[in-house]
């Protein structure tokens, strides 16, 4: 196992780490709503000694504050996890399967938050560094931006954060193998909803209507010539429309249709322009047919720019733990989307990919589940992290 021979106190602690991780799979919870999970958070943070522990920034986030052994540095390295589930079904048999019916922890979150509190464990009891971490728990990372709320609420200065960390779990890369890039490494996420009105009537006279299916139909079609002729083929722009709901009996042409749909780009251009032919595109295709669109854009979780500087610190890190061999410096963007995005806006930082193996199922699958093995190599990347960035002088 990458790394694991390196921190045996992290190796003793994995089984008692991997219980917690399993609680937590056992008991998942949705966005904000993680109020058990965050009360078990903060319970353990106290027992371990952690020096200030502050609940409900963001709602539901918990902040965890361990002083070095020195402080003279003045610096605070903020490490995150997120601690939320997914409205799925969970298909795994497990004996610690979710017990909540249609939640699951599909992502990986529990495993994540698992990972952060044995590293807080370990620090708490060391404190071989110079300065503070600040643990930051967040809520609602999936679709309810926990992190803008946690940072709406005064988490970077309340604390004095000055740079911060974030990891997450990756299927189908090997078992502890590390994924990371400078600038952008996940993608902006946004949302569509058009509504298109025609004029109804009898299915038997279409030439007496303007069919709200046909110019649905069309719309749809149009939309995919965005990225195919208005995108420069070297950017990268994903627009896939995901719901139509429109009419209700065979036999009558509906008047209204209703597309929703996602886009995901990795620059700020590219977004603009999107978001501008989208409603472009949708408003003159329903007017060529008769018809009209009403469409509505939302911006939600921004393009994830990793920063120059701490991208390559994060990767030495993660040298260290896992071997020259196991780091990708250089990984493909993915138009998946992460609201830790917010966190870099706010202040300089990088975000990881750690594998569980090739074999896992995806994320957000009914058959997903972390990889306990993993458990002792995240501890050793966070406790490593934070003794190289904020390092004892000798002497």
């Amino acid at each position: 196992m990458p790394g694991a021979g390196q921190f045996p106190a992290v190796e003793q602690l994995a089984e008692e780490i991997t219980q917690w991780r399993r609680h937590f799979h056992a008991n998942p919870e949705l966005m904000y709503e993680v109020h058990r999970t965050a009360e078990t958070v903060a319970d353990k943070l106290r027992h371990f000694g952690v020096d200030e522990v502050v609940t409900g920034i963001g709602r539901t986030g918990v902040v965890g504050i361990i002083k070095g052994r020195e402080t003279g540095s003045g610096r605070v390295v903020g490490l995150r996890a997120d601690m939320d589930a997914l409205p799925i079904e969970e298909a795994t048999g497990l004996p610690y399967a979710s017990t909540r019916k249609g939640v699951m922890h599909a992502c990986g979150h529990d495993g994540h938050t698992a990972m952060l509190l044995g590293a807080a464990k370990h620090l708490a009891g060391t404190r071989n560094f110079d300065g503070a971490v600040a643990l930051i728990f967040q809520p609602a990372a999936e679709g309810g931006a926990g992190s803008k709320a946690m940072i709406d609420d005064g988490l970077m200065d309340r604390f004095g954060i000055s740079e911060v960390y974030g990891l997450h779990n990756m299927p189908g890369e090997p078992l502890g193998h590390f994924s990371i890039r400078p600038g952008p490494m996940l993608a902006a996420s946004d949302r569509f909803t058009i509504c298109i009105t025609g004029r109804g009537g009898h299915a038997a006279y279409p030439h007496t209507t303007i069919d709200a299916t046909l110019v649905a139909a069309h719309v749809t079609v149009m939309l995919q010539s965005i990225a195919a002729r208005n995108v420069d083929p070297l950017e990268a722009a994903v627009l896939s429309v995901t719901t139509v709901h429109v009419g209700d009996a065979f036999n009558v042409i509906p008047e209204t249709a209703k597309l929703t749909g996602t886009v995901r780009t990795l620059s700020p251009t590219i977004r603009d322009l999107m978001e501008r032919r989208i409603s472009e595109t949708a408003e003159m295709t329903a007017r060529a047919l008769g018809a009209t669109a009403e469409v509505h854009y939302k911006r939600s979780y921004p393009v994830l720019i990793n920063h120059p500087e701490q991208t390559s610190f994060a990767a030495e890190v993660a040298q260290n733990v896992a071997g020259e061999a196991a780091v990708n410096r250089e990984c493909r963007p993915t138009m998946g989307a992460e609201d830790f995005a917010f966190m870099l806006q706010a202040r300089p930082g990088a975000f990881i990919f750690a594998g569980i193996g090739e074999d896992r199922p995806r994320l957000h699958h009914p058959l997903y589940d972390f990889n306990d093995e993993l458990i002792p190599i995240g501890c050793a990347y966070w406790i490593r992290l934070v003794e190289k960035a904020m390092p004892i002088k000798e002497g």
